[in-house]
């Protein structure tokens, strides 16, 4: 059974764990990666490997912000974004231009403006036009059929792969028939909030947007992200395999490290620090750009210097909060605000540098995990509470600050899940030591009864603290009893036979002097000396002395019948009794000490016991005994008797009976 109970409370305590774990991390981990990416991650400048200096430039963004709404009524004709697909065309060699604006439908208003707009993205090889998916099926089935063959069959990229995903989408949302005609490059823009769980393998969706999908997987097909398909036009469209954990580049000698749910995938997003503007990565004005285009156009010096954007990946986008369409800002860990053309430009960043987070596998936090608890528990079992608490949190602070250290070179750990889980070790090993501790004070109370009183062990308790040498005068009644002739009679025994014959006899008197409020202070040999009104507080401490003294006898009496059956041999006993002040307390030195009773009255009823032999007597009393049990007993007198160390004659009863 009590391997049960023990087993029992082990399942709890591991269903307990299991919970808090489950909940921090599901809950507290995802606010402490934010924390530690926004203040700590972020504060270490990216590295441009290939130009060996600290810093990237090679990613820029054009936006359509309020400077542009000031200018130009927005929306406006499609026909004014010819001059910038044109302006980067003509003028400028960027590896790629992302445009991050979705084409769903005709300007009907103005089709001449879309026929403009259609034949400069032809004219622009290196533009991938964005587009997203659809959760919803069109209300056109045939039609959405026919648009996913068309669509799949132009944009899907080749690639190798072995997995089995479930489509995360239903369909795309569609682009008009008009622009698939003209663009060659297309990649989805689309990017689930939430937070990846790499430890119980969920998905926490909490509107925090982390990570980046560089392909899905729809109806078997791969599309790449705008982001992936900007690495693959300025790669010359690589051969790409893509697996469970990793997505590959052989002939780049480069993949990418990523997570891989049911139907999708993700790769965290190392982010970088925002600049004044709000973005982490220079940024230019589209207004400008039109501006610098006009301007060559009429053979003046440009605004922005075409070579500004040689070799880069351009990204155009909106960031205007009051304009539809414009509002692109999400909640990042960085910013609440995040312009969303930004964001692309980070995964794009990431990519081109791969420049990735490493992400410490599950089994690495668990046992760090593990380690440190037991470390605590350990702690705690073995210091006391000042020393266990000190090394405990000085243990969570040296994780919480190698998790800063692991954050700044990006190197992601479980921040706050383990220092949670370290605390609740606290609590749990404290919770353990209470019991523990109740469990041995209650070995140490038994242990203790039986080598003492069981008051004398409670009052030992009760002053654990103040224990020391000394006590106080106390008026109390002290009882000796004796075996008769016991030196002779244990000559003819061996020594387990004494042992036998001793113990059950002492066992059948303790329970006689506890009945009568006495305490057994210790055995003598064969002996007992009891003390009756301390440390049990008894005002008729002497007529319990004198029953408990006539019970004694009583019993040996009942042993004596049952041992002669036996084969053992008879025993009697005598038993002196007197009531005085004695001192009673602690006697002895620092380190070892005894409760006990001192004084002549101690001496008086040892000598009391002794006469019974002189007197064949069972039990006898002192005068100030006799004085204070009087009316419950019936005596015989002894006059006038001479006791060994006192100069006066007294006199000293034999008890006949106890009523």
């Amino acid at each position: 059974m009590k391997k049960l109970k023990y087993s029992f409370f082990g399942i709890i305590i591991l269903l307990l764990l299991s919970f808090v774990y489950f909940v921090t991390y599901t809950f507290a981990e995802p606010k402490a990666y934010d924390f530690m990416t926004k203040y700590v991650l972020t504060e270490k400048l990216p590295f441009d490997r290939n130009k060996n200096v600290y810093g990237h430039d090679d990613i820029v963004l054009v936006v359509v912000d309020d400077k542009t709404v000031e200018k130009y009524r927005w929306p406006w004709k499609r026909e004014n974004w010819c001059k910038i697909f044109d302006y980067f065309s003509e003028y400028t060699q960027p590896k790629a231009i992302i445009y991050d604006f979705l084409v769903a439908a005709p300007d009907i208003d103005n089709p001449e403006s879309d026929k403009k707009f259609f034949d400069s993205i032809k004219k622009s090889k290196n533009l991938i036009n964005s587009f997203s998916f659809d959760i919803e099926h069109w209300n056109d089935y045939e039609a959405e059929k026919e648009y996913n063959q068309i669509f799949t069959k132009k944009y899907a990229v080749d690639v190798e792969s072995n997995l089995k995903l479930a489509n995360a989408y239903t369909s795309f949302r569609p682009l008009f028939s008009d622009l698939i005609k003209v663009v060659e490059n297309v990649g989805f823009v689309d990017i689930l909030p939430g937070f990846i769980d790499n430890f119980f393998n969920l998905y926490t969706h909490d509107e925090i947007y982390r990570n980046h999908s560089y392909f899905i997987m729809h109806n078997g097909a791969f599309f790449p992200s705008t982001a992936m398909k900007s690495f693959l036009i300025s790669n010359k469209n690589p051969h790409v395999i893509v697996n469970k954990d990793y997505i590959e580049f052989p002939t780049l000698d480069y993949k990418i490290k990523q997570i891989t749910k049911e139907y999708l995938m993700y790769t965290p997003l190392k982010f970088y620090k925002l600049n004044d503007d709000g973005f982490s990565h220079k940024k230019f004005s589209v207004t400008d750009i039109i501006t610098s285009y006009e301007e060559i156009k009429n053979n003046k010096k440009p605004k922005i210097n075409p070579e500004t954007f040689k070799n880069k990946v351009i990204l155009i986008g909106g960031n205007v909060t009051a304009a539809p369409g414009l509002n692109d800002n999400k909640n990042t860990p960085v910013s609440i605000l995040h312009p969303g053309v930004d964001i692309q430009a980070t995964a794009v960043d990431n990519l081109v540098h791969n420049d990735f987070l490493t992400v410490l596998p599950k089994w690495f936090n668990t046992l760090v995990t593990i380690l440190g608890m037991l470390f605590v528990f350990y702690t705690i079992k073995s210091h006391r509470l000042f020393k266990a608490v000190t090394y405990s949190i000085f243990v969570m602070f040296l994780y919480f600050m190698a998790s800063i250290a692991c954050f700044y070179n990006c190197v992601i750990i479980n921040v706050i899940t383990p220092v949670v889980m370290f605390v609740i070790t606290m609590i749990i090993g404290y919770i353990y030591n209470y019991f523990i501790e109740n469990r041995n004070k209650e070995k140490v109370e038994s242990a203790m009864g039986k080598y003492m009183s069981e008051d004398v062990m409670k009052n030992v308790l009760k002053n654990i603290d103040n224990l020391g040498l000394g006590g106080k005068k106390a008026t109390v009644t002290v009882l000796f009893s004796d075996i008769r002739g016991f030196t002779a009679l244990s000559e003819k025994m061996t020594a387990p036979q004494v042992s036998e014959l001793l113990n059950e006899y002492f066992s059948e008197m303790e329970p006689i002097v506890s009945k009568y409020n006495g305490i057994i202070n210790k055995f003598i040999g064969d002996a007992v000396m009891a003390v009756f009104g301390e440390p049990i507080q008894d005002e008729n401490h002497a007529k319990n002395a004198v029953k408990c003294g006539f019970e004694m006898l009583k019993k040996v009496e009942e042993l004596d019948k049952k041992w002669l059956n036996e084969g053992k041999p008879s025993i009697q006993i005598g038993v002196g009794v007197n009531t005085g002040e004695v001192f009673v307390g602690n006697i002895g030195s620092e380190k070892r000490m005894e409760y006990t009773v001192i004084g002549d009255t101690v001496n008086l009823a040892s000598r009391l016991e002794s006469y019974n032999k002189t007197y064949k007597t069972k039990i006898l009393i002192s005068s100030s005994t006799y004085d204070a049990s009087k009316d419950i007993v019936e005596v015989n007198k002894i006059s006038d008797v001479e006791i060994r160390g006192k100069s006066e004659k007294m006199d000293i009863y034999e008890i006949i009976n106890v009523l």
